[in-house]
């Protein structure tokens, strides 16, 4: 697994996943307890381009984000400390927990499609919280975590 502002980015064999059991225990030592698969494509995820646009605004989250991708590939673009942008390539196999309160965006990459199961702690909570959120307690809380670490 790798860190990149607390974000953790690693592989797992997509198609051997279940077998391997990595997930699982990643599932059970994070508490993760709901999961679920998304497609993104614009013949398979209603609203696409509507989905798309509010996927690429800046924004954060209460909870973890946590995506395993099953299929495809697509760029989670997150800030750094110096609120640069990084841009983090995901393909077939990886997975990539954002933290909360890191401000980032997604999007496709040229071939237009990518699957990826989602990961909560109990029921799941989609709502972005757009930028400007430097108040919002997550955020205070991912801040904070960045000036104890290297």
């Amino acid at each position: 697994m790798e860190c990149i502002c607390n974000t953790f980015s690693g592989e797992i064999d997509a198609d051997r996943y279940e077998e391997e059991g990595l997930l699982d225990q990643l599932r059970k030592d994070r508490g993760y307890t709901y999961s679920d698969n998304i497609t993104v494509s614009a013949d398979k995820l209603p609203n696409y381009e509507q989905k798309i646009k509010s996927f690429f605004e800046e924004h954060l989250h209460s909870d973890e984000e946590i995506r395993f991708i099953m299929d495809g590939s697509g760029y989670f673009d997150v800030r750094d400390k110096q609120d640069q942008w990084m841009r983090i390539e995901c393909t077939k196999g990886d997975l990539i927990i954002l933290p909360a309160g890191i401000y980032h965006r997604f999007t496709l990459d040229e071939k237009n499609y990518i699957q990826a199961m989602r990961l909560f702690v109990g029921e799941p909570v989609w709502t972005p919280i757009n930028r400007p959120a430097d108040d919002h307690p997550s955020r205070v809380e991912y801040v904070s975590t960045l000036s104890t670490t290297s």
